[in-house]
């Protein structure tokens, strides 16, 4: 993997977004010369079109990235990143068209456009098709050696056999003297040299799955190894990268205290993403006023009760703040106390299922992060009530609140709505990846993904 601003990419991602960019510079240049040689007009020198022909290749990859192109799923399925890329590119044009049309340039035509698109579906299919199986091979991915044979080496296991992974397993070592869980567990005794068996098998990574450290961390061993050249990694960093989540089952307070994350640094970045709340909350609120006004009126219409409601949640070094939304529920719908939403919830009004689906209830919250009680982006605020609860039963519960809450965050975008303690484990294992991990290179990505969740109703509940 290739880690940029303390956020790891897959190296089938990047060099999938490397031909990208070649091809949909090329698909510009080639619309460009189509459409001039249809008009009689001299295509001129390449060099003069390249800004151009840079915007484009930009503005669509940053629509393929929003839409999830590069995604897991985009990656092993045809079909879905056909059908992705379609929706991507689409939305690219029409952002260019509407820009060229505001700022007044003819640096885009319309006819060109169009023949842009063409060449661009064409050649990004075309791209996925000859690059899809040679991505997913074994070729491309880093050879693997664990150091343990028990639960952790098996879940090791399960997180290679992904179709999506971007690793395979070349053996594992037996490091006690305890009865191996893989089955296939070379015994560490078997090995006499282990700096060698390490080069013969071409590893390029050696992990430690240990389940028990104690008289079994083979020091020099892994001292020889470090110093050929091979990555040597604990399990939970290992997990952490390959997952984008902290795992709560095997972490420690050493590891998130000696491990890379909450650096220094993030005072400057807060000031940038402060800078950023305001600028683009105050902008939103202003582009989105009429939308809010006309579905507060539609929820009056729905059902008895307020348009709008406020609600504690916890926020910032756990002080408690008021967020504000558009009523979704019935008014006596918490009657009987707190309690978590519910799959096809009865407690929801027909206006309200609509307005949750495509999220015009959290547009209010802008507000809320325009006074800077709230960031864009952040591990969602949770309630008073709930919050008491987790915290007994979640450990580094209280961690997540090291951070300003946010609208979306890294958990909305990759984990499913869910409203239960074994949901909330889940989304706080991507809260603590957002926490200690947290750059705006990070908050750009999610600020992006949350287009996806948003067009496809992901999370929505």
């Amino acid at each position: 993997m290739i880690r940029l601003f303390k956020h790891y990419i897959p190296h089938a991602v990047v060099l999938l977004w490397f031909v990208d960019v070649l091809l949909l510079v090329s698909a510009n240049e080639m619309s460009w010369r189509l459409r001039a040689g249809q008009i009689g007009m001299d295509p001129g020198e390449l060099a003069t079109r390249m800004g151009p022909h840079a915007i484009f290749a930009a503005v669509i990859v940053l629509s393929m990235i929003a839409v999830g192109v590069y995604g897991a799923d985009a990656l092993r399925s045809m079909r879905f990143a056909a059908a992705r890329l379609l929706v991507a590119i689409s939305l690219g044009v029409i952002a260019l068209s509407f820009a060229d049309f505001v700022i007044g340039e003819q640096n885009f035509w319309r006819s060109t456009l169009a023949y842009s698109m063409a060449f661009a579906i064409a050649f990004l299919v075309f791209n996925r098709l000859l690059l899809g199986g040679f991505l997913g091979t074994s070729a491309f991915r880093r050879r693997v050696l664990v150091l343990g044979a028990g639960n952790r080496a098996q879940r090791l296991r399960e997180l290679a056999e992904r179709p999506e992974s971007g690793f395979v397993i070349v053996g594992y070592l037996s490091m006690s003297e305890a009865r191996p869980l893989v089955e296939e567990a070379i015994p560490r005794g078997a090995i006499p040299n282990l700096t060698r068996f390490v080069e013969n098998l071409g590893v390029s990574e050696v992990v430690l799955a240990l389940e028990e450290r104690r008289n079994a961390l083979p020091l020099k061993d892994l001292l020889r190894i470090k110093t050929a050249g091979v990555h040597v990694n604990e399990f939970s960093s290992f997990l952490e990268r390959e997952t984008g989540r902290v795992d709560l089952d095997t972490v420690n307070p050493s590891w998130l205290i000696f491990s890379d994350g909450f650096s220094s640094g993030r005072a400057i970045s807060s000031v940038a993403k402060r800078i950023f709340d305001v600028t683009a909350s105050a902008l939103l609120l202003l582009i989105t006023t009429p939308v809010i006004l006309l579905f507060a009126l539609l929820v009056k219409l729905d059902s008895k009760g307020p348009a709008f409601y406020r609600q504690s949640r916890v926020g910032l070094f756990g002080e408690s703040f008021d967020v504000i939304k558009l009523r979704s529920m019935r008014t006596d719908a918490e009657a009987a106390g707190a309690k978590w939403a519910q799959k096809d919830d009865p407690r929801i009004t027909r206006v309200g299922r609509f307005i949750r689906k495509v999220r015009i209830d959290e547009l209010p919250q802008t507000w809320t992060v325009l006074k800077g009680e709230m960031s864009f982006v952040g591990p969602r605020p949770e309630r008073p009530e709930f919050v008491a609860d987790l915290e007994e039963q979640l450990p580094y519960y209280a961690e997540r609140h090291m951070v300003k809450p946010g609208i979306t965050g890294w958990a909305q975008i990759n984990y499913p709505y869910g409203a239960s303690i074994e949901d909330s484990r889940h989304k706080l294992e991507y809260d603590l990846y957002y926490a200690k991990n947290y750059t705006p290179f990070l908050d750009f990505l999610i600020i992006l993904q949350t287009l996806r969740v948003v067009l496809w109703s992901e999370g929505a509940r």
